[in-house]
């Protein structure tokens, strides 16, 4: 896969120096759309590694929105015990039981079962809902030699403690990386004090950039997207505060992988994903009221917003 030139003439300039996310700019990064008849195939595999006992909803609300971003198929791997109750919550999936692990995820050796699978997936995502620690980071550890060449890494969640102290893990993808932090998993991983990063989120996700070698979602009220080799940095200031609930995270990290199946570099995934996810927050907020809106209601938006900001189609 070749990468994305990215579009910057013209668009507005938001968040202290970032370049603001709008439909224009949308327009001029459009996502790969599939031939007329094209097959599921085409459009990418993604695989989810998430769940827990505690949390298996966090799978269910990541594979979701994945296949609602338009990934082709759509593979599921999480702990034994709650394997059953996520296959029969996403019929779309294929869905992989993994042993489980005494501190609640599953045992990092289960990677071995999905390793051919690792394979063909042109996305992974990898983190929500996730429990046990140190497990998570022998999980994502275990499974990155078995990622395609061309295939994007998500990290979401505590599956991205293991940079803390591995910042170079992810180098030997060039860049085909995707984190999702919020302002606390930020200062986790890199030290910086959540007040610091929240005073001046724009100069933080230079540096995440830098550090991990991945593109890097630092989310909040302004959420700002950068990634390797490009110089500018996207902020998007759509969305409201319903979008602080439970499960919200999970749909984003789903986004993205979904879109990156599809054939999006990084960047353009995590740029699409963010304005995407915010879009939804204001049409459901629209209808139901700002607060109380579900992140499970969240990925039923998106196939009509990419629709509205996508290339229009004929007939």
């Amino acid at each position: 896969m070749t990468k994305r030139k990215v579009e910057r003439r013209g668009a507005k300039k938001g968040g202290g120096g970032a370049r603001l996310i709008t439909a224009a700019l949308l327009c001029r990064m459009p996502l790969p759309e599939p031939d007329k008849g094209g097959s599921k195939e085409e459009r990418g595999r993604v695989l989810v590694v998430a769940g827990s006992p505690e949390m298996p909803g966090a799978a269910v609300l990541a594979a979701t929105a994945a296949v609602r971003a338009g990934a082709g198929k759509l593979q599921i791997a999480t702990a034994e015990s709650v394997a059953r109750l996520v296959a029969v919550a996403v019929p779309e999936a294929r869905v992989f039981a993994l042993p489980d692990a005494d501190e609640g995820s599953f045992d990092p050796a289960g990677v071995a079962q999905i390793e051919g699978y690792l394979r063909e997936a042109r996305a992974v995502l990898v983190g929500p809902g996730m429990c046990g620690g140190h497990r998570i980071g022998c999980i994502t550890r275990a499974l990155l030699p078995h990622l395609a060449k061309d295939a994007t890494l998500v990290l979401d969640a505590d599956a991205l403690n293991v940079l803390a102290d591995e910042p170079r893990l992810l180098a030997p993808l060039g860049g085909r990386a995707v984190l999702t932090p919020h302002a606390t998993e930020m200062s986790d991983i890199t030290g910086i004090g959540e007040g610091e990063i929240k005073n001046d989120p724009l100069t933080t996700v230079r540096g995440a950039v830098e550090r991990f070698g991945a593109a890097v979602a630092l989310k909040g009220r302004e959420t700002f997207v950068a990634a390797p080799d490009v110089a500018e940095v996207y902020v998007n200031r759509a969305g409201n505060v319903g979008l602080a609930t439970s499960g919200s995270g999970d749909t984003l990290a789903g986004l993205i992988a979904g879109l990156a199946a599809r054939g999006a570099d990084p960047l353009q995934a995590a740029v699409w994903g963010v304005h995407l996810h915010a879009l939804a927050g204001e049409s459901l907020a629209r209808r139901a009221g700002t607060l109380g809106y579900l992140a499970r209601e969240l990925p039923g938006e998106f196939p009509r917003l990419m629709a509205k900001h996508g290339p229009k189609r004929e007939g």
